[in-house]
């Protein structure tokens, strides 16, 4: 909380509050500007020196804070640094696809010590919540720590998490996520707290935190693959919706296909023209006849196999309509790429710029992601770290124990 500074002269009956308030403005800044020493934190939170170490003391007491050193050069002695303690809380990053289910193990600083891979085992329901809860105390076991010391989790999934219903909805690649009382499973099957999110909001968070989305206040992630989506980072936050089904282009009336048809209507009409399966269906209707995937037409596309190439241009120009559709809305400065097709933005960046500038005044900026299939993953744990240290901050001078250290 850097320039903002805490009142210190208790009113009646609020001591204990205000020293909460106190720690947690300490912990904040330490958080976010790393070690420092105390003279530091008193210049940057406007508190004073005894406030400043009563807070220090009582941070480092419940094990919060950690020394981390002495400040070096400059007359005098050396002052000791403070950092956050990373073993004040672990949290668990989850992201269930169509064809992988990805996981990481985080500490509270960020770092990474666990992750992996596994190829999604099944669709139905029970296998899913097996597989979430086998995968996560692996990951623990992986990074040397119990389960119960991880503090949240953050389930990445595709379709639109219905927060009154406790559900996800609107997933036709994945239809066991759908299942009536499965988030609740999960929950038994983790035993911790689980924050639910579609996969491609979770993607923009995961740009936002480490990738192309750093410091821009207003951007779109565009998720072509299997399905369709696009993240809404509007003014530096994930913009949901009144529902949460924000972003869910695919059920675009545009594109090609009866709009009025039930099938588009269930899968959506922009979807079906664009999604791997209409990219695949393009290239057999173009001649392409060796056994194709959208991985398959872009390594072709890369090669220079002219009906791939074709195809790679018709994409962009589907695409270009779609973004055309959005942009005026809500003007973002950036476009990020990614998704199992947007992963081969490269071949498509110049194309779909090409054919946006011939039907939209228009223009955003246009990226590949940088964080490919881990994006979700990343924005999982970007996720359940907010959560983990919004808790941790919150405990101020109630001094609750951390979970113990491995």
């Amino acid at each position: 909380m850097q320039g903002r500074a805490i009142a210190e002269r208790p009113t009646a009956g609020t001591p204990s509050l205000l020293r909460a308030m106190n720690e947690r403005a300490v912990l904040e800044l330490i958080h976010k500007a790393g070690p420092m020493a105390p003279s530091q934190v008193v210049s940057r939170t406007g508190l004073s020196k005894p406030t400043v170490y009563l807070a220090l003391t009582g941070l480092v007491d419940a094990g919060l804070l950690r020394p981390a050193g002495r400040t070096s050069g400059g007359p005098g002695p050396r002052a000791p640094l403070y950092e956050v303690n990373p073993l004040s809380g672990r949290v668990v990053g989850i992201h269930v696809g169509r064809q992988w289910t990805r996981a990481a193990i985080a500490d509270i600083s960020g770092a990474v010590l666990a992750r992996r891979d596994e190829r999604t085992r099944g669709w139905a329901a029970p296998r899913l919540v097996a597989q979430i809860g086998q995968i996560a105390h692996r990951l623990a076991a992986d990074a040397g720590i119990a389960w119960g010391q991880v503090t949240q989790a953050a389930l990445g999934t595709p379709g639109v998490f219905v927060p009154r219903r406790d559900r996800v909805a609107l997933t036709p690649n994945l239809p066991g996520l759908g299942r009536l009382g499965l988030l609740d499973a999960v929950r038994r099957e983790l035993g911790t707290t689980v924050n639910v999110e579609n996969d491609v909001n979770l993607a923009a968070l995961g740009e936002q935190a480490v990738g192309g989305g750093r410091g821009v206040a207003n951007f779109v992630y565009l998720w072509v693959g299997t399905g369709v989506g696009m993240g809404l980072i509007l003014d530096h936050r994930l913009y949901r919706g009144a529902t949460g089904a924000a972003g869910e282009i695919g059920y675009l009336p545009v594109g090609g296909g009866d709009p009025h048809d039930s099938a588009n209507r269930r899968r959506g009409t922009f979807e079906g023209t664009v999604a791997a399966a209409a990219l695949v269906r393009s290239a057999r209707e173009l001649g392409l006849r060796a056994p194709l995937s959208a991985r398959t037409v872009f390594a072709l596309a890369r090669r220079g196999d002219p009906a791939a190439l074709e195809v790679v241009q018709l994409e962009a120009r589907r695409l270009a309509l779609g973004l055309a559709s959005v942009v005026p809305v809500i003007d973002p400065e950036l476009v990020i790429l990614g998704g199992g097709i947007g992963y081969y933005g490269d071949l498509l960046v110049e194309p779909l710029a090409a054919e946006l500038s011939r039907i939209s005044p228009f223009q955003p900026r246009l990226e590949v992601s940088r964080l490919g299939d881990y994006a979700v993953l990343q924005g999982a744990i970007a996720t359940a770290l907010d959560e983990a240290r919004e808790r941790i901050f919150s405990r101020g001078s109630a001094h609750g124990p951390p979970p113990a250290g491995p």
